[in-house]
């Protein structure tokens, strides 16, 4: 049971899915005025779209050229102002006839563990950082990433969605 004084806005994780909890007292009424509330699953695409705008809001802040630790810093600041859960720098292993590697691979931001974001802040994304993302994502068994370069001047240039199996909706 969710307190009274944690209501509104309130996000709980079930499994892999955000589950948000909204409250829609001023929608629906009860007999006795009773808020009724529902639950709300996250998928992939709504989830990137909340990425992508505060990938925006932290570039037209901040502007190109910092370092890429600092976009991550801010943007996983951002993302979990936004409610989201983000996780850093999380390590990717590698299982190679059923044994498991700890080899290097890390993902900047994980996000909602559903989206992988990778981070840049280079002039141009060569395609080796496509490459580099698909790979985090069947090492990681996701079906949705990110390549944000913070370099480019216009952000909506500096962004490329990378999908491994994810169906259209």
């Amino acid at each position: 049971m969710i307190s009274k004084a944690n209501r509104r806005g309130r996000k709980e994780r079930k499994g892999r899915e955000l589950k948000a909890w909204f409250s829609v007292g001023d929608l629906t009424q009860s007999r006795k005025g009773a808020k009724k509330d529902f639950y709300y699953y996250m998928s992939e695409n709504e989830i990137a779209k909340i990425i992508v705008d505060a990938a925006y809001k932290v570039h037209v802040t901040l502007g190109p050229g910092l370092l890429e630790s600092v976009y991550e810093a801010v943007l996983d600041y951002e993302l979990k102002n936004r409610g989201l859960k983000v996780s850093r720098q999380e390590v990717l292993p590698v299982t190679y006839e059923s044994v498991k590697l700890d080899v290097g691979f890390r993902t900047d931001l994980i996000v909602e563990d559903k989206v992988i974001v990778e981070l840049k802040s280079v002039e141009q994304i060569a395609d080796v950082h496509k490459k580099q993302l698909l790979t985090y994502l069947r090492l990681a068994d996701k079906r949705l990433g990110l390549l944000i370069n913070f370099g480019d001047s216009l952000i909506k240039r500096g962004i490329t969605r990378i999908v491994n199996g994810l169906p259209e909706d």
